[in-house]
C-alpha cells in the first residue's frame, strides 16, 4: 500500500453474491457484458476512487447464472425431467433477475447513488478539482458498468455572483462510476454543486460549499500547514520520502551552497531553490535550463495554497540521477525527477505529471482524468496483440522492435521517431505516424520499456484498464517502490528474455491478467491523482526542511521568481486581509 494512499482508505472490500448478466456474442465470440450491479456499502469510503472489481459472471446463482435473451444453462440442465411448458415459468423468471440485475432497466437511484470526493470540500483547492459518482439501483445494488455516460447531470454555480467562470466535465469511467471534475477561472463566496439523474437529486444533492473558493491562480496560502494537511487529507507519512531522506541526516544549506555547484555546475543542468517567507527565488546552471519552468510552475502553484517552509535545495534538471556516491563518502542531497538503484537523489514525481496535474483542463489532453473516461473497449473486446509505440532512446527498445518483427502477431510495436540511433533506421524504421494514448488502450497487453531513463508513461498505462508489461530496471519515479509485481504488472526481465512467456502466461491466465490490470488501476486513482501529487511535494519539502540546520538564504545572484499575472480575475484572499487588519 502505497505512503500516499488516504490514511483509512484502500480498495473497497468484494461483496459476495453479486452476478453478472451477460447478452449476445459480440464478433469475437465474447458475451457482451450488460450494465451489472453490486450491493453497496453502508457508506462509500470518502476519496476511495476505485469501486470494487466486477462480479464473475453468474457469481451467486444457481448453474452459474442466466443470458438475458438467450436461455440459460439451468434451464437446458432440467430440460430431461421437466415437460417444456414447465420451463417457460422458470426460464422467465430467471431472465427477470438478469434484467434486474443490469440495474432496474439501467436507471440509476437518485436516493441510493453515492457522491463524494475532494472537490466537494471548499478548501481543497486544486488546479481541476474532482469528485465522484456512483450509480447504485433502488434495490441498493452497485453499477459495476456504465448506466450510460448521461446518467447523470452536473451543474455548478456561484449563487452570490451573476457569472459563473467554471468549466465542467462528467467522465464515464465505465465501471458504473463518474468522474466529475471542474475548473475555475475565478475564485466565489460559495458554490452550488448539483447532481441530477434526470429531474431528481442525487445523494445529498445539492452541495453547498462554502467559501471562499479560490481558483487556480489566486495567490492565498493557508498559514498552517497542519491545516492544509488535514483540509488535502494528506497520509502521516510518506515511504518513498522517508527512504530517500533517510540518506541526509542533517543538511548544511551553507555548505551545499558552495559544494553542489562545484561539483555538478559545470556539467549539469541544475536549478538552486530557495523559498523564503513564501517567495520562491532561483539560480540556474547549466546551459540547458529550460526545464525549469515545470519545477517553477509546482513551486508557485504550491506557495499560492499553503505557507512553505523556509527551505534551500538543488533540482536536477537533467534525465539521469546523479548522487553516485555512496556512504561514508559526502553525500549531496539532489532532487530529481527520476532515481535508481545505482544513485542516492532525492525523487520527486516527474516533470511529466506534475505538469499534467497543473494544466488539467487546461493546455494538456492527456492526464490522470481524462484516460480514466478513455480506456477503450472492454477487457472482452480488445485486440489481444501487445502494444507499444515510442522513440529510440535505448538499446532494449530496439530490440523490442525487432521481436516486433519476427512475431507481429503477438506483439505491435514501432517507433514514431528515431533520434538516438538514426544509423539503424533501416533496420529497425520505417517509423510509424503518433496515434492518441488513448488509442493505446484498444489492446489487451501494454509493454512499458525504459527509454533514457524510466518511462514517465506508466502512470497513464496503468490507469487505463489493460494489462501493463512492466520492463525489470533500475530506474523508478516516485511510486514505483510501492508497486507490487503480479499484482499491479506483470514484470519481464530488462533484457526482454522472458517477454514472449510473459505474454502467453497473460493468454493463458486471462482471468489473473484482467484483476492484475484492475488492481493497477485501482492505484493509479488512490495514488497518482493531482491532490496525492500536491501532498506528495509539501511533505518532501517540510520533512526536508526540518533536517536544515543553518538558516536557508537568498544567495548571491538568484532572482525571485514571480507569481503569474492574474488581471482578468483578480482574488481578494481573506487570509491576507485578517493579518493585514492585526
Amino acid at each position: 500500500m502505497s505512503g500516499c494512499v488516504r490514511q483509512g482508505l484502500g480498495q473497497e472490500p468484494a461483496v459476495p453474491g453479486a452476478f453478472q448478466a451477460l447478452g449476445p456474442s459480440n464478433s469475437r465470440g465474447h458475451p457482451r457484458r450488460l450494465p451489472t450491479v453490486r450491493r453497496l456499502p453502508a457508506a462509500p469510503p470518502r476519496e476511495a476512487a476505485a469501486p470494487p472489481h466486477g462480479a464473475a459472471p453468474g457469481a451467486g446463482l444457481p448453474g452459474g447464472g442466466p443470458r438475458a435473451g438467450g436461455g440459460c444453462r439451468r434451464c437446458r440442465s432440467v430440460g430431461a425431467a421437466l415437460p417444456m411448458r414447465a420451463l417457460w415459468p422458470l426460464c422467465l423468471a430467471l431472465g427477470a433477475a438478469a434484467a434486474a440485475a443490469a440495474g432496474g432497466g439501467g436507471r440509476p437511484s437518485a436516493e441510493r447513488s453515492a457522491v463524494w470526493g475532494p472537490g466537494l470540500r471548499a478548501a481543497a483547492a486544486l488546479p481541476a478539482r474532482y469528485f465522484y459518482v456512483q450509480a447504485v439501483d433502488a434495490r441498493g445494488l452497485r453499477f459495476t458498468s456504465s448506466p450510460g455516460e448521461n446518467a447523470f447531470q452536473v451543474k455548478i454555480t456561484a449563487p452570490e455572483e451573476q457569472f459563473t467562470r467554471v468549466g465542467v466535465q462528467v467522465l464515464d469511467r465505465k465501471d458504473g462510476s463518474f468522474l466529475v471534475r471542474y475548473r475555475m477561472y475565478a475564485s466565489y463566496k460559495s458554490l452550488r454543486i448539483e447532481v441530477k439523474t434526470g429531474d431528481k437529486h442525487v445523494a445529498k444533492s445539492p452541495y453547498i460549499l462554502k467559501g471562499p473558493i479560490y481558483h487556480e491562480n489566486c495567490d492565498c496560502p493557508q498559514e498552517e500547514s497542519s491545516a492544509w494537511l488535514e483540509e488535502m487529507n494528506c497520509p502521516q507519512t510518506i515511504p518513498q520520502i522517508q527512504r530517500d531522506l533517510a540518506n541526509f541526516p542533517i543538511v548544511d544549506p551553507d555548505k551545499i551552497a558552495k559544494e553542489i555547484p562545484q561539483r555538478f555546475g559545470q556539467r549539469q543542468s541544475l536549478c538552486h531553490y530557495t523559498i523564503k517567507d513564501n517567495e520562491v527565488y532561483i539560480k540556474t546552471y547549466g546551459e540547458h535550463v529550460g526545464f525549469r519552468i515545470f519545477m517553477d510552475a509546482i513551486l508557485l502553484s504550491l506557495t499560492r495554497k499553503v505557507k512553505m517552509p523556509d527551505v534551500e535545495f538543488f533540482v536536477n534538471l537533467g534525465d539521469w540521477p546523479l548522487e553516485k556516491r555512496k556512504p561514508p563518502q559526502n553525500l549531496h542531497p539532489i532532487f530529481s525527477w527520476c532515481g535508481s538503484s545505482e544513485s542516492k537523489d532525492i525523487v520527486m514525481p516527474t516533470y511529466d505529471l506534475t505538469d499534467s496535474v497543473l494544466e488539467t483542463m487546461g493546455r494538456v489532453s492527456l492526464d490522470m482524468m481524462s484516460v480514466q473516461a478513455n480506456t477503450g473497449p472492454s477487457w472482452e473486446d480488445k485486440n489481444t496483440t501487445a502494444f507499444w509505440r515510442g522513440r529510440d532512446s535505448r538499446k532494449e527498445r530496439l530490440e523490442l522492435v525487432k521481436l516486433s518483427r519476427k512475431y507481429p502477431e503477438i506483439i505491435d510495436a514501432a517507433f514514431t521517431n528515431f533520434f538516438f540511433f538514426k544509423h539503424d533506421e533501416s533496420l529497425y524504421g520505417p517509423i510509424v505516424k503518433h496515434i492518441s494514448f488513448f488509442d493505446f488502450f484498444k489492446y489487451k497487453y501494454q509493454i512499458n520499456i525504459d527509454g533514457t531513463v524510466a518511462a514517465y508513461r506508466l502512470p497513464y498505462l496503468l490507469a487505463g484498464n489493460s494489462v501493463v508489461l512492466k520492463q525489470d530496471s533500475i530506474y523508478y519515479e516516485h511510486f514505483y517502490n510501492e508497486l507490487q509485481p503480479w499484482k499491479h504488472y506483470i514484470p519481464f526481465k530488462s533484457d526482454l528474455s522472458d517477454l514472449l512467456e510473459k505474454l502467453q502466461w497473460a493468454k493463458d491466465h486471462d482471468e489473473e491478467a484482467k484483476n492484475i490490470a484492475k488492481s493497477g488501476q485501482e492505484f493509479a486513482r488512490n495514488n497518482l491523482m493531482g491532490d496525492h501529487i500536491f501532498c506528495y511535494y509539501f511533505k518532501l519539502f517540510q520533512e526536508y526542511a526540518s533536517l536544515q540546520v543553518s538558516e536557508p538564504k537568498i544567495r548571491d545572484g538568484m532572482e525571485k521568481v514571480q507569481q503569474p499575472d492574474d488581471d482578468l480575475f483578480p482574488c481578494t484572499c481573506h487570509r491576507k486581509k485578517a493579518k493585514d487588519e492585526l
